[in-house]
């Protein structure tokens, strides 16, 4: 039977988004000799002929980005959950060169996971015209706004390649502080969030399993607590017959953690520009994005890149979270280990 949480936490990622607005420790800029190190390893690639999928650590050499890839992995685990990486050098690079670039540091900072049921390693975020009436798409792949979640493994690294005409503002907010407004404000709310609901998994399952997947939002497991959550996949699940309809006071749980998250200072938002990538914790952090309305000229629109990573110092994970299309290979490779 998992643990059941029914006390606050005190812990660095239960922060308040307001404490971010002066403070820029979460700021990370690449130092110029990391700049150049990205430069020629990209080069050195590229004259190898190496494939992107097959690059390791040792094949895009930055020895200069070491301490700061110690420090990032703390504040990921352990720390406040999230940091913005400035300063990848995309100004005048092709996009399969920036994705190589993306790749080659995301490599540095843990092992790159299938993001899909087709095992794809690295997703373009970019408004594709479809919408989520059809079954394989994602909230990712529209324009619309996407209210708060969390993405699949330890970490997501997001790259900024080009901006919107206007919006796509991202988002943060640290779960566990959110946990503890709902502990302090209805603990048997803050329990109901720790019972099983059913996500609607896109169409990402793998071949024999369940289009809807069954798991608490919030996980408790040795000593640390763990979300899974996306309010928009928990309520299209509600259209197939196999699974139940929400109950009332689980409804008054999703609305009083929305209720929360929206209340002045507790997100932290802001804008991404050309070279930024976004870190941040699957399990301590949920973000969202603003919709945005993109430019005419396909050449300009709104283009982000996705990496989900397998962490070196990653946290125990539930059992449960065996059977989740987010993290099963977080949990299978910790197992390996």
């Amino acid at each position: 039977m998992p643990q059941i949480l029914n006390h606050t936490l005190d812990i660095p990622a239960a922060w308040r988004g307001s404490e971010w607005e002066p403070d820029r420790s979460w700021l990370y800029t690449l130092h110029p000799s990391v700049v150049n190190e990205l430069r020629a390893a990209l080069d050195g690639v590229c004259e190898s002929g190496r494939q992107m999928f097959q690059i390791e650590p040792r094949h895009f050499p930055l020895p200069s980005f070491a301490a700061m890839r110690k420090q990032l992995l703390d504040d990921l685990e352990g720390g406040r959950g999230f940091a913005l990486i400035r300063g990848l050098p995309v100004d005048g690079c092709s996009d399969n060169d920036i994705a190589t670039l993306f790749w080659g540091l995301g490599t540095h900072l843990g092992t790159p996971e299938p993001q899909d049921v087709a095992g794809n390693l690295l997703h373009h975020v970019r408004d594709t015209g479809r919408d989520l009436s059809q079954d394989d798409i994602r909230k990712y792949q529209t324009n619309q706004d996407i209210p708060f979640h969390n993405d699949g493994s330890d970490i997501f690294l997001l790259l900024c390649v080009r901006n919107a005409k206007s919006g796509g503002s991202s988002r943060l907010v640290s779960s566990a502080a959110v946990f503890n407004e709902m502990v302090n404000r209805s603990p048997e709310l803050a329990e109901i969030l720790q019972r099983p609901f059913y996500f609607d998994v896109r169409g990402q399952q793998n071949e024999g399993e369940p289009r809807a997947q069954c798991v608490p939002i919030y996980n408790y497991h040795e000593n640390r607590l763990s979300t899974l959550h996306k309010r928009f996949y928990i309520e299209l699940a509600q259209r197939f017959p196999e699974v139940p309809p929400l109950s009332k006071r689980q409804i008054e749980a999703l609305d009083l953690f929305d209720e929360i998250c929206a209340e002045p200072g507790m997100c932290f938002e802001f804008d991404m520009q050309p070279g930024d990538v976004l870190a941040a914790s699957n399990y301590d952090v949920l973000h969202c994005r603003t919709s945005f309305e993109d430019h005419d000229d396909p050449a300009r629109r709104r283009h982000m890149m996705r990496l989900w990573l397998t962490i070196p110092n990653g946290r125990p994970l539930p059992p449960v979270f065996v059977r989740t299309r987010e993290f099963r290979h977080s949990y299978a490779r910790r197992r390996c280990r």
